[in-house]
């Protein structure tokens, strides 16, 4: 776990969960569909009771449903964000399957803050969009790194096809207007989630300190699925390519 100062009987961790939850599914409605689809993956190239690196692991909604799907699957989760890493601490406290890191992914040497050398996954969501191609680029080959032979690397996230703007334009109308709808319904967006989590006793210090880290929220590149696939290859994985999309995500699975 991480030394983060939660005390974890003040606040309603899964409650926090399920806040998360429904933020993230007004930008993305088949988030669960995703998660599932990756942990098929996990299991038919390496198991049921693997141990994972949940990379930026945010609350940790990977490590969670890892969990709940395979009971002897261990999981080490590694973020910067000291909000949502106090939610992951207050969820999985007292479960010895689960450890928690802080590091920066664009810190060359985060690695070295792992209880692990080698992990048979590694898995992120809708995180690494944050960065562009060259550091991106420099984590895929530090990722290659802690896959063990014959183990998967998978990313589920907004990669962009720059080749089809028509149809970029079209899906970005089309899922825009279902926003809109889940605004109107009260399912508060990225903004109005993080003003509640400032407003929260327990969350407020740490909400505070991830803006002093972060600032406002903002993308990289988000560059398109061949990209991904031809670095992961370069840095030293055997085989990639997607296993999954939706008009607007994809979920690359890379082979060590």
């Amino acid at each position: 776990m991480t030394d983060a100062d939660i005390t974890t009987a003040t606040t309603d961790w899964h409650a926090w969960q399920e806040s998360w939850d429904r933020q993230q599914e007004w930008y993305l409605p088949d988030r669960e569909e995703r998660f599932r689809i990756m942990l098929d993956m996990v299991e038919a190239c390496v198991g049921s009771a693997p141990r994972v690196l949940d990379l930026a692991c945010g609350t940790g909604s990977i490590t969670a449903r890892l969990l709940a799907r395979f009971p002897e699957a261990t999981s080490t989760g590694v973020d910067l964000d000291p909000a949502l890493l106090a939610i992951a601490e207050g969820t999985f406290a007292g479960d010895d399957r689960v450890r928690l890191v802080t590091a920066d992914l664009k810190d060359p040497d985060w690695p070295a803050k792992l209880p692990y050398e080698a992990y048979d996954a590694v898995l992120t969501a809708t995180a690494l969009h944050w960065l562009h191609r060259e550091p991106l680029a420099d984590l895929y080959g530090q990722v290659a790194g802690l896959v063990r032979a014959g183990g998967v690397f998978m990313n589920a996230d907004h990669m962009i096809d720059e080749t089809t703007p028509r149809i970029n334009a079209a899906e970005r109308a089309q899922r825009h207007t279902r926003m809109d709808q889940a605004k109107r319904d009260g399912i508060p967006d990225w903004a109005e989630w993080w003003q509640l989590a400032a407003k929260d006793p327990v969350l407020a210090g740490p909400t505070a300190r991830r803006y002093e880290i972060y600032g406002e929220h903002a993308d990289g590149d988000m560059p398109s699925v061949q990209w991904h696939a031809r670095v992961l290859r370069d840095k030293g994985f055997g085989e990639a390519r997607p296993v999954w999309c939706s008009p607007s995500d994809t979920l690359l699975l890379a082979l060590k």
